[in-house]
């Protein structure tokens, strides 16, 4: 590997600054929350992915929002939520169905509420990714496809059953991606949001999946990557972050212990192939400039990770001791 020195060392100051940030706003600091006006001025996702404010509601509220859901339960909640990836269309179906339950759900109710919401000038799609919109399942619409995507995955094939007896995170990954509508990129996100319910319990640092906006991230960070593969690279800067950080004489504060993982290495070269664009714009790639500027959402955060992690505990204490609501303005 080659690495492109300025662009390289970039990756882990972003990643650290990135989280120095995140830290700031949760411990009540006033903005500016950083000494780079790059990061002030544009939009930029988390250090850790189950940070970002899209996994943290995942988590929160459609994960563990009640200890009483059934496996079936758990993983169709997950798809369904995952497919559209955005707050405002789950709390829609929500106002609509009430809490929503593998063994009630109407997919031709669901459908025209959708409809309904879309003919109102609303979106029900994050921007986040953009997924598959092919008619797969034969309708024009593209939500009526996803959701008979999700009516085969989940009340046709049971695939909760099939991921409850998987045998690793790629496993998991292999059984999504087998599906129409469901990419490499996709059935990878989807499988790590997945990991993150008591379903299944893979290491995030098994298995990644390379998506295009990583792809220019690392052609940004090397000049070249010899015979690794981008995959290669990501877990490479996952084992040697702790190495990295210390050679460059950069301070990171991990998330309470918890290092960065693989999906979370992989996101940040999609992040630093942003920042690139501003701070680094001779380097050339189909994209030119970063689309979406900051802005405040003063819908606050109360911040919960996967249980099994073991963090919740030393988020609680440390946010006790400061007095805080463990809330956070983002």
């Amino acid at each position: 590997m080659k690495p492109r020195d300025s662009v390289y060392q970039a990756y882990w100051e972003f990643a650290a600054k990135r989280q120095r940030m995140f830290f700031a706003r949760l411990r009540g600091n006033p903005p500016p929350w950083s000494d780079d006006a790059i990061l002030n001025e544009y939009k930029f996702c988390c250090s850790y992915r189950a940070s970002d404010r899209v996994s943290q509601f995942l988590i929160r509220e459609v994960i563990y929002r009640d200890c009483l859901w059934s496996v079936e339960d758990t993983v169709f909640r997950i798809l369904l939520f995952k497919i559209f990836n955005k707050i405002e269309t789950w709390q829609l179906l929500q106002e609509e169905f009430g809490e929503i339950r593998f063994n009630n759900f109407n997919y031709a109710r669901c459908a025209d509420i959708l409809e309904s919401h879309r003919a109102t000038g609303l979106p029900v799609y994050s921007s986040a990714y953009m997924s598959c919109a092919t008619k797969a399942f034969g309708f024009d619409q593209k939500h009526r496809n996803h959701l008979a995507l999700i009516h085969q995955m989940n009340h046709v094939d049971r695939i909760a059953r099939t991921i409850s007896r998987a045998k690793s995170l790629k496993d998991v990954f292999s059984k999504l991606r087998q599906y129409p509508l469901i990419g490499d990129f996709m059935a990878y996100q989807l499988a790590i949001d997945l990991n993150y319910s008591e379903v299944i319990n893979f290491s995030e640092n098994d298995f990644t999946i390379v998506g295009p906006g990583s792809e220019r991230g690392i052609r940004k960070c090397f000049e070249d990557v010899g015979n690794k593969t981008f995959a290669e690279i990501i877990h490479w800067m996952t084992e040697n972050q702790e190495e990295e950080f210390a050679r460059l004489g950069i301070h990171f504060e991990n998330l309470w212990g918890r290092k960065l993982h693989a999906i979370d290495c992989q996101g940040l070269f999609c992040e630093t192939d942003k920042y690139c664009r501003a701070r680094y714009p001779e380097l050339k790639s189909n994209r030119t400039r970063i689309k979406s500027r900051y802005v405040s959402n003063r819908v606050p955060i109360i911040y919960f990770y996967p249980p099994k992690w073991g963090i919740n505990s030393q988020i609680n204490s440390e946010m006790a001791a400061q007095g805080s609501q463990f809330r956070l303005v983002a």
